[in-house]
C-alpha cells in the first residue's frame, strides 16, 4: 500500500469505508454486519498507516511531531463527536442504523478533500520525479531552506539506490539497526494499548457503573466528559511534542498514567471493603479523568509520531504497517480480556496489573526509544546505525543540527 502514490490511497480507503457503511445499513443479517466490520477494519487500518507517514514526509522537521499529532487529534475529536451523535439518535426510530450510517458523511467529505492533496514530495523524489517534488517543496519551504531539503533528499535517494528495492518482512529482522528501530516502534504501539487506554474509552460507561453510578444517563454523560478530556489533552500534545520532545513527553505521560491507575485501583479496593461507596465512586471518576489527562498529550500521539519518522524510506511502509498491526492486535487483546480479568481477579487488581505494565513501559522508553525531535530522516537513520554498531555518537549535537536546519 505504501508504494501507491497519495492520490490512489484515498480512493481505496474511501471505497472500503463506503462499502462498510452500505453493508451496515442492511439489518437482520449478522453476516452482513460482520462483512461491514471487515471493511471498516481494512479502511481504518490503511488510514492508520498511511496518514502519519504522509504527514511526516510532507512536514518540516521542526513541526513534524505536532502535525502528525494533529492526526491523533482528529481521531480523539471524532470519538467525542461520535458520543454526541449517538446521544442525539438515542430516541430516533432505527437508532443504531442512523448511528452507523451518519458516519458515511465525514467519509465522503474526507474523500473529496483528499483529491486535492499532492503526492508526498519525498515519495516523488525517490521515484525520480524530482521536478514535481521540488514544486511541492517550494510551497512548504523558503528558498534557503528549500536547497537544504533538496540536498537531504538527494543524499537519502543515493543511499536508497545502493540498497535493494524489494523489502520483505524477513528483511526487517536481518538488519540489526532495523530490528532496533522496529522494536522501539512496535514496543511503543504495544504499550500504548496495554496501559489500558481503549479499556477506558470502550468501557468508561461500564467502569462508571462499576464505581457505583447506576444511572445509564449519568454514565453516558461522564463518558462524554472523558472523551472531551481525551480530545483536549491531544491538543496540548500537539504543542508539547515539538517543544519538550517525544521521549520526555512519553515518560511524563506514563508517570501520570501510573499514578492515575493506582488511584483507580485504590478506589475499587476501597469500594469493595464496604466503605463509603459514593466517596470511592467519585475517587474512581477522578482517577479516570486524571488517566485521560496524562495519557492523551503523551502516549496518545507519541507512538504514531515516532513510528512515522524512525524508519528508513524503503522500510517505512512495511514497518509502519507491522507496528500498526501490533497496535490493533494489542487493542483487541486488551478489549477482549478486560471484563474477564476484572471478573476473575477484581477490578482493583486489574488496574494494578495495568499500572505494572505502565512501569515496564517507562523502562522500555528509557532504554530503547531515542529522541527524534527536530531531526531529519537521515539523522534519525544515523542514530540506529550508531546504536547498532556501538560507535560513539553525540545525540545532542544531532538535535542541535536538526533544530537549526
Amino acid at each position: 500500500m505504501m508504494l501507491m502514490d497519495a492520490r490512489k490511497q484515498p480512493f481505496l480507503l474511501m471505497l472500503y469505508l463506503q462499502l462498510e457503511r452500505l453493508l451496515w445499513q442492511r439489518p437482520r443479517i449478522p453476516y452482513v454486519l460482520i462483512l461491514g466490520r471487515l471493511f471498516v477494519g481494512l479502511g481504518v487500518g490503511i488510514a492508520s498507516v498511511t496518514a502519519p507517514v504522509y504527514i511526516a514526509e510532507a512536514s518540516p522537521s521542526e513541526v513534524r511531531g505536532g502535525l502528525v499529532s494533529t492526526n491523533v487529534l482528529m481521531i480523539t475529536g471524532g470519538q467525542f463527536l461520535s458520543y454526541l451523535v449517538n446521544l442525539a439518535f438515542t430516541e430516533v426510530p432505527g437508532t443504531w442504523r442512523w448511528m452507523l450510517g451518519v458516519a458515511g458523511v465525514p467519509a465522503v467529505v474526507q474523500f473529496c478533500i483528499m483529491l486535492c492533496l499532492p503526492e508526498s514530495p519525498r515519495w516523488l523524489f525517490m521515484k525520480n520525479d524530482k521536478a514535481k517534488a521540488i514544486v511541492i517543496l517550494s510551497k512548504i519551504y523558503d528558498i534557503a531552506r528549500l536547497e537544504d531539503e533538496i540536498e537531504n533528499l538527494s543524499v537519502a535517494e543515493e543511499e536508497e539506490r545502493q540498497k535493494k528495492n524489494d523489502v520483505r518482512i524477513s528483511d526487517v529482522f536481518k538488519s540489526k539497526e532495523m530490528r532496533l528501530a522496529f522494536l522501539a516502534g512496535a514496543g511503543l504501539q504495544a504499550f500504548q494499548q496495554f496501559t489500558g487506554i481503549n479499556t477506558v474509552m470502550y468501557y468508561s460507561p461500564t467502569i462508571v457503573q462499576m464505581a457505583g453510578f447506576s444511572s445509564n444517563q449519568l454514565a453516558l454523560l461522564l463518558s462524554l466528559i472523558i472523551a472531551a478530556l481525551n480530545a483536549a489533552g491531544t491538543v496540548l500534545g500537539i504543542y508539547f511534542i515539538d517543544h519538550f520532545g517525544r521521549k520526555k513527553l512519553a515518560l511524563s505521560s506514563l508517570t501520570g498514567v501510573i499514578a492515575s491507575l493506582v488511584i483507580l485501583a485504590g478506589a475499587f479496593f476501597g469500594r469493595s471493603s464496604g466503605s463509603s461507596n459514593e466517596l470511592f465512586g467519585w475517587i474512581a471518576i477522578l482517577g479516570l479523568a486524571l488517566y485521560i489527562a496524562f495519557f492523551s498529550p503523551g502516549m496518545g500521539p507519541v507512538p504514531w509520531t515516532v513510528n512515522s519518522e524512525i524508519y528508513p524510506e524503503q522500510y517505512r511502509g512495511i514497518c509502519g504497517g507491522m507496528s500498526a498491526t501490533v497496535n490493533w492486535v494489542s487493542n483487541l487483546i486488551v478489549a477482549q480480556t478486560f471484563l474477564s480479568v476484572a471478573e476473575a481477579v477484581g477490578t482493583g487488581w486489574t488496574f494494578v496489573i495495568l499500572a505494572g505494565i505502565a512501569v515496564l513501559a517507562v523502562v522500555f522508553v528509557t532504554v530503547f526509544v531515542p529522541e527524534t525531535m527536530g531531526l531529519t530522516f537521515v539523522e534519525v537513520e544515523q542514530i540506529w546505525k550508531e546504536r547498532a554498531w556501538g560507535s560513539s555518537y553525540n545525540n545532542e549535537s544531532l538535535l542541535e543540527r536538526g533544530n537549526d536546519s
